[in-house]
């Protein structure tokens, strides 16, 4: 297969600051085993699937071309996935909640390439393969849940974390690799457990970054639909988990009514989850996250919105009511009567309107932080946007004339105008001073020395969002996680074991004479015990053979196996079940 990635439209309209986040998918990395890993679960899936999953599953499977016998190639799903107006792109483990949300956004599907190991074949905690291509692709060729997912990234990167948000995602991210990896040794995973209950214990009030990402896990992730006596299965994390997928079905997961109220259940990514949120259907899902998002600072601003934004200690906008949207890192507010009166950012800051940075006002131009006063003039009925050009001529507030503008909380900017700024409505956004000294009482907000002073315009903030307005705005790149995924080891003991899973998958495929299997079932038998996986396979090729003799020596030693290692016994089993008892096709 071609292991490079076919260019595909909605992949040339990617900001680079989610580019960064892209690795090619090197097919020649997948080993035999991963491949053996790989069918396994995806005939599983498929076999259990068809009973309890809702239909878009099946369907989608057949339309995004995901075959069961063979990992998917990010070519392949490209050129499928182009015909429903999708990408998918190869990325390292967890990426940073917003740049997984606006790669949504963008209709594209995030995609982490490696696979989990045989030791971990029924669940990991790590995003791979499995669970992105067998769990999310399938479902997103549903038009109305494509949807969703597309308008659940748009709101979602413009969520406002906390200050904590992003220690979790690191604590999870290395708790994951960790877990995942060969070989880690207990007191690390242990540790970094602990790192993870420790900040979920101490996460204080949820930010809207964690509520809506709780939203997610109990949605696209762990979500069932239909009722609560009958549900089907749509959530990706359950329908490529062989082993959660049927204990979500029994009696001991709580099945609770889909509403609001679960932005504010936590989740433990590492435990199977108590209970699940049933949806009625597609459509309430969108009603739901349309509820949530009226509630978000994206959408009321106001003081508390800047306050989120100082709270998270990260790069955010607010938008005014002129559409004047000031980009930076919010340090201070002053308030009065639970109005925002003055907004204070701190370092590079960037003027923009509409999500274009406005001409001469990037962080060039204000790269030590931006401070304004909002609201109305005191005494003043009218607010400087609203005021006509006669207005304006009464109240001295045109080129050259040197004003003292009074407002509302006690600001007062004092200086001579330059210019102002006006937005396609003709209303005012912007006035900038020479000479000019604001200030809050005695305390100087800003003094002639400092250069020019641009005021924004604007009476209140009508919104408070995650991110710059423009994001040419600034440097978004280097955001990518410091820690990254651990490839599995190469030993001699391992790469032999990787032949013998290379022959067995080359007499399926090719359709080669089965008289290498007795060699291969003789060379496992004694040099790699504790494999259980390649004895199944062996004994699905032996089945419709004349090697009846070996086929039962094979089921001998798979019983044995079962009483050897009882934590894989059930995996043996339903490797068997497949083959004498599902009439599952043996290919897709």
């Amino acid at each position: 297969m071609n292991a490079s990635i076919e260019t595909n439209p909605l992949l040339e309209r990617l900001p680079k600051h989610l580019k960064q986040f892209i690795k090619p998918q090197d097919y020649s990395d997948y080993t035999p085993i991963n491949q053996a890993v790989w069918r396994y679960v995806m005939r599983k899936n498929v076999d259990y699937l068809s009973k309890v999953a809702h239909h878009s599953y099946l369907d989608g499977l057949k339309k995004t071309g995901i075959e069961i016998d063979s990992i998917p190639s990010m070519y392949g799903m490209n050129r499928i996935l182009t015909e429903i107006g999708w990408a998918a792109v190869a990325v390292d483990g967890f990426i940073p909640p917003n740049a997984f949300m606006e790669f949504q956004a963008y209709n594209v599907l995030v995609i982490a390439s490696d696979i989990r190991q045989l030791e971990h074949i029924e669940y990991t905690p790590a995003p791979d393969i499995i669970h992105e291509g067998a769990g999310h692709a399938p479902i997103i060729a549903n038009p109305e849940y494509a949807e969703y997912l597309r308008r659940f990234g748009e709101i979602g990167c413009k969520a406002i974390s906390s200050h904590k948000d992003y220690q979790m995602y690191e604590a999870i991210r290395l708790l994951s690799i960790l877990k995942e990896a060969e070989d880690t040794p207990q007191e690390k995973i242990d540790e970094a457990e602990k790192a993870v209950s420790d900040l979920q214990n101490n996460m204080g009030e949820l930010s809207e970054m964690a509520q809506i990402r709780n939203l997610h896990w109990w949605t696209v992730e762990y979500g069932l639909i239909g009722t609560v006596e009958n549900p089907k299965i749509y959530g990706a994390g359950l329908l490529s988990s062989i082993g959660e997928s049927a204990w979500c079905m029994t009696d001991n997961v709580k099945k609770i009514p889909y509403d609001i109220s679960a932005a504010n259940q936590n989740f433990d990514i590492t435990q199977l989850q108590p209970q699940l949120y049933v949806t009625p259907n597609f459509s309430y899902l969108s009603l739901i996250l349309e509820e949530f998002a009226n509630k978000m600072a994206l959408r009321t601003g106001g003081l508390s919105g800047i306050k989120k934004l100082i709270h998270s200690n990260a790069l955010g906008t607010i938008e005014l009511s002129t559409g004047l949207q000031i980009s930076g890192v919010f340090t201070n507010v002053l308030e009065e009567e639970g109005k925002p009166v003055y907004i204070q950012t701190t370092g590079k800051t960037a003027l923009s309107y509409r999500e274009k940075e406005l001409v001469g006002h990037g962080t060039l131009t204000h790269p030590d932080g931006f401070g304004s006063p909002i609201g109305k003039l005191k005494g003043f009925n009218l607010a400087i946007e609203d005021m006509s050009p006669k207005d304006l001529q009464a109240y001295s507030i045109v080129e050259n004339e040197t004003v003292k503008l009074e407002f509302e909380g006690n600001i007062i900017v004092e200086g001579e105008i330059i210019t102002g700024s006006r937005n396609l409505h003709g209303e005012i956004i912007l006035i900038s001073f020479r000479n000019c000294t604001v200030t809050h009482g005695e305390t100087i907000l800003f003094q002639p020395e400092w250069g020019n002073y641009d005021m924004a315009i604007g009476k209140k903030v009508v919104s408070a969002f995650s991110g710059p307005a423009d994001v040419n705005s600034f440097d978004l790149i280097n955001n990518v996680p410091k820690t990254t995924t651990i490839k599995a080891k190469h030993t001699d003991e391992r790469d032999d074991l990787e032949v013998l899973y290379q022959t067995v998958r080359m007499i399926r495929e090719n359709k080669d004479s089965k008289s290498e299997l007795k060699s291969v079932f003789e060379k496992l038998k004694h040099n790699h015990q504790n494999d259980w996986l390649l004895s199944i396979e062996i004994a699905e090729l032996l089945k419709d053979s004349e090697e009846k003799q070996l086929l039962q020596e094979v089921l001998v030693y798979l019983d044995q196996l079962k009483e050897k290692r009882p934590e894989v016994a059930h995996l043996i089993a339903g490797g068997l079940d497949l083959i004498f008892d599902s009439s599952l096709p043996q290919r897709h």
